[in-house]
Formats: C-alpha cells, sequence, structure tokens
C-alpha cells in the first residue's frame, strides 16, 4: 500500500512506452540512494570539522566558516568540469558510442588535474592577499587561523579534482554505488583525524584541515585505480590523459565553461556576502557559519538528485528520445519535492538537539535556528525546480540560460537584496538569508518558464 501511494505520487500522468524505460524504479533506486548517502557522509565531515573546531573557540569557527566559502569557489568549478565531463559521457553510453565515452573521460581528467594544479600553486603564493582582500576587517586571531586553514586546504584540491572526475565518470555509467563505499572510508579518515587532530593532538584548525587532505588524497588514488578497469563501459585510459583532442576538450568546456561560470560566481558572491558578514561581528559570523553546516545538510536531498538528472536526462538526450527525457524530468522532480519535503522537515526537528553539542552562546543558537527556519521552509519549495531541474537541463545542453538566470538571481538579485536587507534595514545575517532565498524564487521562475517552453529539447552536445 505504501509502495502503491509513494508511485502515484511520482508518477507523471504522460507515460512512454514500457520497453521504452530505460531506469525502472528500482534502478532509480540503486542510481539515487548511493548518491544520499555519498552526499551525506561528505556534509557529514563539513559539519564535524565545525562541531570539532567550535571547542577550539568561536574565533576558530568563524575562519572555517570564512576560508570554506573561498574553498567553495574552486570546489565549485572542480564540479561543474565534472559535471561537463559527465554530461558528454553520459550522452555517449546513450548513444552507445564507448569509445568516444572513454577519450571524454580521459581528457577530462587532465583538463582537470592541470586546472586543479594550477590554482593550488596560485592559492599557496597569494593566499595572504585573497583572505586580506576578501576578510581584511576580521580580527587577528580570525585571519592567523584562516590563513593555516587555507594553506593546508590548498594542497588537497590536486587530489579532490581527480575524485570529483571519476566521480562524476562513475556516476554517468549508473555506478554510483562504488563511489558511496569510497566515500564511507575517505570520511570514515577524515572525522577520526579530525578528533585525533582537535582533542589528542590540539592542533586547533590545522587538526581538521590535515584529515581532509589525508582522505581525499586517499579518494584520488582508488577511485583512479578504479576508472582505468577494461571492464567499465567507458573508461580512463592513461596514455589518453597524456594526449590532446580539442575537439572533445571543446565539447566537454560547452557544458563545463558555462557551469563553471555560474558556480564560479556563485560562490565568489557568497564570498562577497562573506566580507559583509564578516562585519556583524564574531557571534553572528559564528552563527553563520554553523548555520550553513545545516543548511549544506538540509539541501541534501536537492543536491543528490541533480547528478541522477544528469545521469538520466543525458543518457535519453544521447539516445535522441526527448519524449522520455520529458518524461524522466517530470518523475524525477516529483520525487525530489516529496524526499526534499521530509528531509528538510526532519533536519530542521533534529536542529534543537544537535545544538547542544556545539560550544556556543545562547544569542548565536538562536540565529541559527531562525535561519534554520528560513532556509529549509523555502529550500523545499524553491530548490528542486531552480537546482535540480536545471540540472536536468544542462544534460540536454542549455547551458547557457541556466548560466544567465543564475547569474541574475544572484550576482544580481541576491547582492543587491543582501546589501539591502543585511545593512540598511539592519536585519544582519537573517536579512543574508532573506536575500537567499529571494535569488531561489527568482531563479525557479526562470527555470521554469524555460522548461515549459520545450527549448532545452533542442540543444545538441555530441
Amino acid at each position: 500500500m505504501e509502495k502503491s501511494l509513494i508511485n502515484r505520487i511520482i508518477e507523471p500522468k504522460k507515460q512512454i512506452p514500457e520497453d521504452r524505460k530505460r531506469f525502472s524504479n528500482i534502478e532509480l533506486k540503486n542510481l539515487i540512494l548511493p548518491i544520499i548517502v555519498e552526499q551525506f557522509l561528505a556534509l557529514l565531515v563539513g559539519i564535524a570539522d565545525t562541531l570539532m573546531v567550535s571547542h577550539v573557540g568561536e574565533a576558530a569557527v568563524s575562519s572555517v566558516s570564512l576560508v570554506n566559502q573561498l574553498n567553495n569557489v574552486f570546489i565549485m568549478v572542480f564540479s561543474a568540469l565534472a559535471s561537463g565531463g559527465a554530461v558528454v559521457a553520459s550522452q555517449y553510453i546513450g548513444s552507445n558510442e564507448r569509445e568516444k565515452g572513454t577519450q571524454a573521460a580521459s581528457q577530462l581528467v587532465m583538463i582537470i588535474g592541470m586546472i586543479s594544479v594550477v590554482t593550488t600553486v596560485l592559492l599557496l603564493m597569494f593566499g595572504r592577499q585573497v583572505f586580506g582582500l576578501l576578510f581584511g576587517q576580521v580580527e587577528e586571531a580570525v585571519l592567523e587561523s584562516g590563513l593555516v586553514y587555507l594553506r593546508i586546504s590548498a594542497y588537497s584540491f590536486p587530489f579532490l579534482a581527480v575524485y570529483n572526475a571519476c566521480a562524476g565518470l562513475f556516476r554517468s555509467m549508473g555506478k554510483t554505488k562504488v563511489i558511496m563505499e569510497v566515500s564511507i572510508i575517505m570520511n570514515i579518515i577524515n572525522v577520526a583525524g579530525n578528533a585525533i587532530g582537535v582533542f589528542a593532538l590540539h592542533a586547533g584548525v590545522a587538526g581538521v584541515a590535515y584529515p581532509s587532505l589525508i582522505s581525499r588524497i586517499f579518494a584520488s588514488v582508488v577511485m583512479m585505480v578504479l576508472a582505468v578497469n577494461k571492464n567499465n563501459p567507458i573508461k580512463v585510459e592513461i596514455r589518453q590523459i597524456f594526449t590532446w583532442k580539442p575537439q572533445m576538450i571543446l565539447r566537454i568546456f560547452h557544458i563545463a565553461i558555462p557551469n563553471s561560470v555560474e558556480n564560479g560566481l556563485f560562490q565568489i558572491a557568497k564570498v562577497a556576502l562573506s566580507s559583509i558578514i564578516a562585519t556583524f561581528g564574531t557571534v553572528q559570523i559564528a552563527a553563520n557559519g554553523v548555520a550553513q553546516s545545516f543548511w549544506s545538510m538540509a539541501a541534501l536531498f536537492c543536491l543528490a538528485m541533480g547528478p541522477a538528472f544528469i545521469t538520466v536526462i543525458g543518457q535519453y538526450m544521447g539516445a535522441g528520445d526527448t519524449e522520455g527525457a520529458e518524461y524522466y524530468m517530470r518523475k524525477l522532480l516529483r520525487l525530489t519535492y516529496l524526499g526534499g519535503f521530509l528531509w528538510n522537515l526532519l533536519l530542521f526537528l533534529m536542529m534543537p538537539f544537535v545544538l547542544k553539542l556545539y560550544s556556543l552562546s545562547d544569542e548565536a543558537v538562536r540565529l541559527v535556528m531562525i535561519l534554520g527556519l528560513l532556509h529549509n521552509t523555502f529550500n523545499a519549495l524553491f530548490c528542486p525546480v531552480a537546482f535540480s531541474v536545471a540540472n536536468g537541463m544542462r544534460a540536454a545542453g542549455d547551458v547557457h540560460f541556466t548560466m544567465y538566470a543564475s547569474i541574475f538571481a544572484t550576482v544580481v538579485c541576491r547582492t543587491a537584496l543582501s546589501v539591502l536587507f543585511g545593512v540598511y534595514f539592519e536585519l544582519g545575517v537573517i536579512g543574508i538569508t532573506i536575500a537567499m532565498v529571494c535569488d531561489w524564487a527568482i531563479k525557479a521562475f526562470l527555470v521554469l518558464l524555460r522548461w515549459r517552453s520545450g527549448k532545452w529539447k533542442e540543444f545538441k552536445v555530441i
């Protein structure tokens, strides 16, 4: 009975023939559940970092929070590149062109490796200048802790980038269980290392930064070994990593660059807003940092559905079946709304109990609860369309519209509204959060209009 009810909720009214359904409900479950577990574990590490470092002091929490805003700019660019490669690979799987899929996989690893190494070198050389430019008004203790955390994080970028590339390829093949298993071990290393670094070695922010570096090295090596396996539908070939295939690189960049620009500007806007938040005082900075850990966890279901949209819609568009792509776009959207609502509700109900584990002032705890209520309510309402459906459109090749919509909603509207609500109306971090919600609403509206127009079906990636 329960299963029948869920099926009635997620099944679109307009069906396609059973022989054209590439993904049964069981196959969708096998695709999505490991992604959810993987994302949950990755986000749990962020919460564990913040939780453990909170015992060092609010200055340490603030520094980790601010640096993670900057780190996320680069991490999102790596993820966008990996997603671009995954879109191309999934379309080659849909069109049964496995050799070209292998070439795309190998070129992706080369590109993302080169970009991540350059990023690391630049951060190591100019980290202090970047930190001072963005967060120059923070207290001295926050600045010094932040620089330590930034430098150690920078060393991990090449390993994280290669891991993301390989993980994106395995998702395009539908082999998400492999990523989940590697992620479990990676996060055990990280959390255990955090405990040792903070409580046994009393290493402060370095005690949570080094375990992240070690775990990312482990994950990248394991994923790379698995990616070169000849039994994969598409694989990474070492010799092709060291060759230059301009046509394939352009294909990947066609998807990856707009996605990278979109995600990069999104994170840069968040960093700019962090500069505003840095003027609100240590209590509000700490509350915002802890709240963002909860926000990341609350957004889990919607974020986890993004790769599923890319895999499924990408394969259908590669096969030229736009009707099938439309069917699964609607089905996956229904599933995202159902899971997202239940997950956001559960997380908000758990917040008061989890906050007792943090060493925060009463004022900071009250702020975190207010921010959590705003975030979870509107995340469940707007984000399935604003982010998950947008991923489906990217998988079809409609990357420029999603980029422009995101730039307008985030860089223009969110930044302006943050200044209006946060500074002019003196609402502080609450005003910044209201501006974030407005960003989601605007983007969801634009994406919904584009989706209903059907123009996203007209693009060609391969």
